[in-house]
């Protein structure tokens, strides 16, 4: 047998013009502001793959991972981080159906992300050729915008195609005709040969592309124009009404005016802030938002009424809150940052899309020149003598748990607690679904230091955990995930990441054998109850025998487990040293429930007003 190195590929004018048509698209989206791509593995994506590494000379940041599923939530992380797509490039196939989870999320999350599939040419279609599918409609639902390349080949676009093709998908990122940033496909099709040789390859290394302009051919229509919006509804300040805040869905350069508008409104009106713990606004300066209304509102009749209500953004996860607003009778606006889909399940509000700054610029000039209502300020104070006396039994309760760690486990609740005031200001923070970002909504300290929260409430799901924190991280730099250990494990090919992450990442990782969430709903079977006994943990906790340390240890990452009584701000302060570290905390999953249902009991009895 002969062994030897094999043959270059011979110089094939197809393989160099699908080079050229990736490369003029590419340069075309990097113009256009992308400046993240993570690669996936593929044959069919070669002249996508040969691009991006040309590009890397001219600081496109390049990423490459094996898991299609993982890329995809990397890049969702990044782009709600950063306001701006990050490209996802993958092979033809089920490669693209392993988008579709990060897809749903950036769609109802209003997330930009790119997503860039290589095909095969439509004559390869539908006749039984390998690896042809119909990918074209695996993402439709979850897409703003989706565009296929020429059906022959990308190789038989001109550079004004490429470079309109690449201006329309990032303007349907951003959000564009009345939608909100989501998700776009570029489904492109490469005929063979592939895969351009060293020479080919050499003279584009800095080399401009131009491309001819099939004649004939229509240009990709223009970008979309935001239709006009309806007139602002409006409220009256002079009037009792409050403020709910739920997570934050704006894009980052919106939020300096989000705050400032805000803090316009609460002086004017004199209402309390009820902000969600993913509103961004706990901790913000004058602000002074009140955060125990989950617990307040487990009786209802103790809080005061509110005659008008200013939503803004989701609802927050609180149900307690939702059943309140439910019993309000009251008017209610519901402001969001761009998103004209329907954010009211409740059925309560009227929706105006244009954003808060927009909305107050919108009310009436003369409005602005009073000063709150002695009876609104009476109003915010009732609100703030209730939540400070929550704050006060959080602290009694929790930091009594605490004194006593030698003794007991570590409980989930103060672990929210404690975390928001031991970890450094402005640190961004991931916070996981399921019991992590419902704890720090109601357990959090709200008198903490302010840092950007991120939390993915789109479609509420524990896919993608690790991975969407390592874009978080890789956009801002550096970033601190909050984790149960089902999200983690789900997502454990996040792990992958370590080699190429450049930000740092310190993972808190909340292990109560299970997932825990459901040991808050009514289903497990209690002492005395007849019939026989349902396994929950088989049904519902499923609990993994995993030795996270070790899966840790094979993926080469620091990792620490903290037993009671060990110095939890000392474990922190070690695992923020670390590029990427893991800290675990024990904690037991029945008695943490049934704390924070004595919490729910006690707060509004002792938080009445005098």
């Amino acid at each position: 047998m002969l062994v030897g190195p094999l043959p270059e590929p011979v110089d094939q004018p197809l393989a160099a013009a699908n080079l050229r048509a990736a490369l003029c698209l590419l340069r075309a989206l990097a113009a256009g502001g992308l400046s993240t791509l993570v690669l996936c593995p593929g044959s069919r994506s070669a002249p996508l793959a040969q691009a991006a590494a040309l590009l890397e000379a001219d600081g496109l940041r390049l990423l490459t991972a094996i898991d299609e599923r993982s890329a995809a939530f990397l890049a969702l992380g990044w782009g709600r981080a950063s306001g701006r797509p990050a490209a996802v490039v993958t092979t033809s196939g089920t490669a693209v159906a392993n988008l579709l989870p990060a897809a749903v999320e950036a769609d109802w999350g209003a997330v930009p992300l790119l997503l860039l599939s290589a095909d095969r040419p439509a004559r390869l279609k539908g006749c039984g050729a390998n690896q042809t599918v119909n990918q074209e409609a695996f993402l439709t639902a979850a897409l703003r915008w989706f565009a296929s390349g020429d059906p022959s080949g990308l190789a038989a676009m001109g550079e004004g195609q490429l470079q309109s093709l690449a201006a329309r998908a990032l303007a349907a990122t951003q959000g564009f005709s009345g939608a909100a940033p989501g998700p776009v496909q570029l489904n492109l099709p490469f005929d063979e040969p592939l895969h351009s040789n060293a020479g080919q390859w050499q003279q584009l290394q800095g080399v401009p592309v131009a491309l001819p302009t099939p004649a004939g051919t229509p240009e990709a229509e223009p970008t979309g124009v935001e239709p006009g919006l309806p007139p602002a509804p409006q409220l009256d300040p002079d009037r009792g009404g409050v403020v709910i805040a739920g997570p934050w869905r704006g894009l980052p350069q919106h939020w300096p005016g989000h705050v400032a508008a805000l803090g316009h409104w609460l002086r004017r009106s004199g209402w309390p802030l009820l902000a969600d713990g993913l509103s961004n606004l706990r901790g913000q300066s004058g602000l002074q938002p009140l955060a125990g209304y989950d617990l307040l509102l487990t009786a209802p009749d103790t809080v005061p009424q509110a005659p008008q209500v200013l939503r803004l953004g989701p609802l927050p996860a609180s149900r307690r809150l939702q059943q309140w607003l439910e019993a309000q009778g009251s008017r209610q606006v519901l402001v969001s940052e761009g998103e004209p889909r329907c954010l009211d399940p409740l059925g309560l509000a009227e929706q105006w899309s244009g954003g808060l700054e927009r909305w107050c610029s919108s009310q009436p000039q003369t409005i602005w020149q009073g000063q709150a209502e002695p009876a609104n300020r009476a109003l915010l104070q009732g609100w703030r003598q209730r939540d400070a006396a929550v704050q006060q039994l959080l602290d009694e309760l929790l930091m009594q748990q605490h004194d006593q760690a030698d003794e007991t486990p570590l409980n989930e609740p103060a672990l929210a607690r404690q975390l928001s005031r031991l970890l450094p200001p402005g640190l961004p923070l991931v916070l996981a679904n399921s019991s992590p970002v419902r704890d720090w909504e109601s357990f959090a300290d709200p008198a903490a230091p302010w840092r950007p929260v991120f939390g993915f409430r789109g479609a509420s799901g524990i896919d993608g955990t690790l991975s969407i924190a390592c874009g978080v991280a890789e956009a801002l730099g550096q970033a601190a995930l909050v984790t149960g250990d089902l999200a983690l494990l789900h997502d454990s090919n996040g792990w992958l990441w370590r080699r190429q992450l450049q930000g740092r990442l310190t993972v808190l990782l909340i292990n109560n054998g299970g997932g825990g969430i459901f040991e808050q709903l009514p289903i497990r079977h209690r002492p005395g109850s007849t019939g026989l006994p349902m396994d929950f943990d088989r049904l519902f906790a499923m609990p993994q025998a995993v030795d996270q340390g070790l899966l840790c240890a094979a993926h080469g990452v620091a990792h620490r487990r903290l037993a009671p009584g060990q110095d939890l701000a000392g474990a922190l302060s070690w695992a923020l040293d670390q590029s990427l570290a893991v800290l675990e905390l024990q904690t037991d999953r029945r008695a943490d429930a049934a704390l924070r249902q004595r919490l729910r009991t006690m707060a509004p009895v002792l938080a009445i007003a005098p």
